[in-house]
């Protein structure tokens, strides 16, 4: 866990928030070197219908995504999907029947496509199985689910889960996340929430520790105390590599690293790699 190679490909495998926050944003976390690689906000269900011209406003989205692609900033439509959790936000059938357009932008841009699923799994498996050939890939990220909405995401060979502290609170959500394969998995932060707690059943399995202080004092050298950082991504691999019996952390790091980049990097997954070890050499990673 102390080498670079550690370090830097840790730091691809994360499909986290911090770099490109709020609003929607996510990105993968590169932001250590400073990327310039932006994807595709959110566009809420809600924004179709408050458009005015729901058709137009789709439109817009393929122009802009378009764009972004061609500028080398955007590399997959999300954050989308089904939170039956929030009802209040977006009525369910108003977030199925735009989960189904999301699908179209995906495909006309051919883009992968980054999941969001919570108290859904039946309408979220029936909309992806209708529409998994209109897109390439994508994750289901911060995953808490059942063992059986796992198994049931599994069942689509270009759909992989991603898992955050949010995944690894309780005894049941460590076993459900050890019996998701390695190869079909991400792990995220999805700072500056979802940390791993020292009430969570996965934080027996941490070892890498940061120092902190309050925003109030801030320090370029400690996190900010009761905020999730970019760098506890480290904290995430070593409760996957715990509750899986993983004892080469380093080697799952690089599986979960090119499982992200297969998706979201598939045409400089080497490059990448190469100008990542040496930025982290530069840069004096720990």
């Amino acid at each position: 866990m102390e080498d670079d190679e550690t370090v830097a490909v840790l730091v691809r495998c994360c499909l986290d928030r911090q770099c490109f926050v709020l609003n929607g944003h996510f990105g993968l976390l590169v932001d250590r070197w400073k990327s310039r690689r932006k994807p595709l906000p959110l566009r809420k269900p809600m924004e179709f219908e408050e458009s005015g011209d729901p058709e137009r406003h789709f439109q817009e989205l393929v122009s802009l995504a378009k764009y972004g692609v061609e500028k080398g900033k955007v590399v997959a439509i999300g954050e989308c999907g089904l939170d039956y959790d929030r009802l209040h936000f977006c009525p369910s059938e108003m977030q199925k029947k735009y989960f189904e357009k999301q699908f179209e932008l995906a495909e006309a841009v051919k883009l992968p496509m980054f999941l969001h699923m919570r108290a859904a799994v039946e309408d979220f498996c029936d909309i992806f199985a209708r529409n998994r050939n209109r897109v390439i890939a994508g994750v289901a990220h911060s995953f808490t689910g059942s063992a059986e909405d796992r198994d049931k995401l599994l069942l689509f060979n270009n759909l992989f889960i991603g898992v955050n502290g949010c995944s690894l609170k309780t005894m049941e959500n460590l076993d459900v996340v050890k019996g998701i394969p390695v190869e079909r998995m991400m792990i995220e932060t999805d700072s500056p929430y979802c940390e791993i707690k020292n009430t969570h059943a996965g934080i027996n399995f941490v070892k890498s520790v940061w120092p902190s202080k309050k925003k109030e004092k801030y320090d370029d050298e400690c996190t900010v105390k009761g905020r999730n950082e970019p760098c506890f991504v480290r904290q995430v691999l070593e409760v996957v590599a715990g509750c899986k019996e993983i004892a080469d952390v380093n080697q799952l790091s690089k599986t979960l690293y090119h499982n992200t980049c297969r998706v979201f990097f598939p045409h400089d997954l080497d490059s990448v790699a190469d100008a990542l070890l040496s930025s982290s050499r530069q840069c004096n990673i720990p």
